[in-house]
């Protein structure tokens, strides 16, 4: 006997009209649970809808270029009766396992204020495991991860009194994000932005010879800035009596961590075991790059941790997928010499802000790129001798398949939600990986949280930063909640593109009133001096009563430094700030930053660094 079971798109926060990028099966493949059936992507990462139980495929109700939302239908599955998804009722074990008691009953989880997706979700929890072996260490705080986020979290549980331990499979503390992310990829960025800078010195009368690139020590200058860093965090960890165990974490119930061991730069497991036993916990495993299952695996074929090791400077370099970190690789290798082609499945680059400010992106890039293809999608890579060989598919795929000396795959990035056994500590994930929390970032658990890219989108640091210290102060019996109204979001490509709040184009297609306006930077003495005339700062205002700019709902920028800005437009907004309030603000001269100030002006009519507005 089978059952027919509809596969729907799951909780996505507040992501709707999201668009199919790929759909991974066809009618009459077999499936295992959790096998992934379709791919949809939203800013900065992807999404896969996982299949929720085995069988087979009878029917696809969507394609490619399809836009869902949660609970959209996607396809059909005929399952056998022994793979029907079962619910398993609040407060049951299955069979071998034993209830392991608790600080205190699971908690519903209420939807949170915060803007991060995969929070507030109802899910019923895995029954819990129970480990009663020899446990090695003991804390009462134990942190799994050491990201911008995870570190965050130690320390300040150790500020406040806990005696605190982290599990990181990095040799250095600061996880991906400053060993192999946020931190290298700003140094490549900086050394790029001084040879375009270097180079575009020659229209005022400055030149320079070219540029030599001594690859071996450009690598080494990245790698001393992570040093300085993760040794400035070993250094505040060892003050806190912070104790680091280096490893793999996963959880063998509520109460109990295991840490497979690990040595050297490569990750090397020891064979070792370490048992932790824990009162409090708080998650910040992260995410991993997306690796598409038709790419072969080669060393030429790298995510932006191997982009980031710097191996070589391809001839010609393909990166798949128009998001930011793509784009920054991009700006990175094409300034070091490489010829860039990139392709996006989606109709522009990089989606998240209004398209105006990608516009002026991409006139000042127009010549950093051989082909950008849109609407297109890779369908095969062979790797060769001579090279690698794709072809592609879609409205501007060439029709022969082209060779690259490097393939950047940068398709987004999945939680580690599936890979830390939160099932035996009872703890909920969702179908995509997330873990749902709380406004105090609380898991179903009560004395379990979870913060960072394993809670929900954005995926970005600074969220992390600011999850980590609600989460210690909760634990610590603080009255601490995670209620940002907005967060920002910027990419650090030349020229900078930075945003925050409600953008223009998303308020026009959930038909919200507002009002908006920009000032442009060829009316900025500093945007001119420093060659930056293209820019320019746009406000965003709440005009649901149709009486012209109120409240500052949004913001965005471009140009060098927008990312340094874009803080004061979010400050503006959490304080519920209006054109005025920005605008009488007074602000530097000559700077970038006043641009702030003069569209805020430019809103309520009295900028005098442009021609007189008409009258209404």
């Amino acid at each position: 006997m089978s059952d027919s079971v509809e596969v729907k798109v799951p909780d996505i926060g507040d992501f709707k009209d999201v668009p199919i990028i790929e759909v991974l099966v066809k009618v009459g493949d077999t499936v295992q649970a959790e096998d992934s059936l379709i791919t949809l992507e939203s800013d900065k990462a992807t999404m896969d809808v996982p299949s929720p139980v085995s069988g087979v495929v009878t029917e696809l109700k969507v394609k490619v270029g399809d836009k869902v939302a949660e609970g959209s239908v996607v396809a059909m599955i005929s399952a056998a009766a022994a793979d029907a998804p079962a619910k398993v009722p609040a407060g049951t074990q299955s069979a071998g396992t034993t209830a392991v008691p608790v600080a205190s009953a699971p908690i519903p989880l209420s939807p949170s204020p915060s803007p991060a997706e995969g929070r507030g979700q109802a899910t019923t929890a895995p029954a819990t495991a129970t480990f009663a072996g020899k446990v090695d260490l003991e804390c009462e705080m134990l942190v799994l991860g050491a990201g911008p986020g995870g570190y965050s979290a130690a320390f300040r549980a150790a500020d406040l009194g806990m005696k605190t331990l982290i599990v990181e499979r990095y040799a250095t503390l600061g996880g991906v994000c400053m060993n192999v992310g946020c931190i290298p990829s700003k140094a490549l960025l900086h050394v790029a932005a001084v040879i375009d800078e270097a180079h575009h010195m020659a229209e005022t009368g400055i030149g320079f010879a070219a540029p030599v690139v001594d690859i071996d020590k450009l690598r080494m200058h990245k790698e001393k800035v992570i040093g300085k860093l993760t040794g400035g965090l070993t250094g505040m960890a060892k003050a806190r009596k912070v104790e680091v165990v280096r490893g793999y974490g996963h959880f063998l119930d509520a109460w109990h961590l295991e840490v497979e061991t690990m040595t050297g730069d490569a990750q090397e497991k020891t064979g070792e075991r370490k048992v932790v036993r824990f009162q409090k916990c708080i998650i910040a495993a992260g995410s991993a790059a997306v690796h598409l299952p038709f790419i072969p695996r080669d060393p030429r074929i790298v995510d932006s941790t191997g982009a980031l090791e710097l191996r070589f400077v391809p001839k010609k370099m393909l990166v798949i997928g128009g998001g930011i970190i793509g784009l920054e690789m991009a700006t990175v290798y094409s300034t070091l010499g490489a010829r860039v082609d990139v392709v996006e499945m989606l109709d522009g680059l990089m989606q998240g802000p209004d398209r105006d400010l990608v516009k002026v992106w991409e006139k000042q890039n127009a010549k950093r790129f051989d082909k950008v293809m849109l609407k297109t999608k890779t369908v095969a890579v062979e790797a060769r001798e001579d090279g690698l060989w794709v072809r592609f598919e879609g409205e501007q795929a060439p029709a022969d398949a082209q060779c690259y000396d490097m393939i950047l795959q940068s398709a987004g990035r999945v939680p580690n939600g599936r890979k830390i056994g939160a099932d035996k500590a009872g703890v909920v994930v969702n179908e995509r990986g997330f873990i749902p929390v709380d406004s105090q970032m609380r898991t179903n658990v009560p004395h379990i949280q979870a913060i960072g890219d394993i809670v929900g989108q954005p995926m970005l640091a600074h969220k992390a930063v600011h999850e980590a210290h609600v989460a210690a102060e909760a634990a610590a019996g603080q009255k601490s909640h995670f209620d940002a109204t907005v967060i920002p979001g910027v990419a650090y490509t030349h020229p900078e593109v930075a945003w925050v709040g409600v953008g223009e184009d998303e308020a026009k297609q959930a038909g919200r009133k507002v009002s908006s306006a920009k000032f442009p930077w060829a009316a900025s003495g500093r945007a001119i001096a420093n060659g930056a005339e293209y820019g320019f700062t746009k406000l965003v205002f709440d005009d649901s009563d149709g009486n012209g700019a109120h409240r500052v709902i949004g913001g965005s920028i471009v140009g060098p430094n927008a990312g340094d800005m874009i803080g004061e437009v979010a400050l503006a907004i959490e304080m519920g700030a209006d054109a005025v309030d920005i605008g009488k603000t007074i602000h530097p001269h000559p700077t970038l930053g006043e641009t702030i100030g003069m569209a805020a002006e430019v809103a309520h009519g009295s900028c005098t660094d442009l021609p007189p507005m008409r009258r209404k």
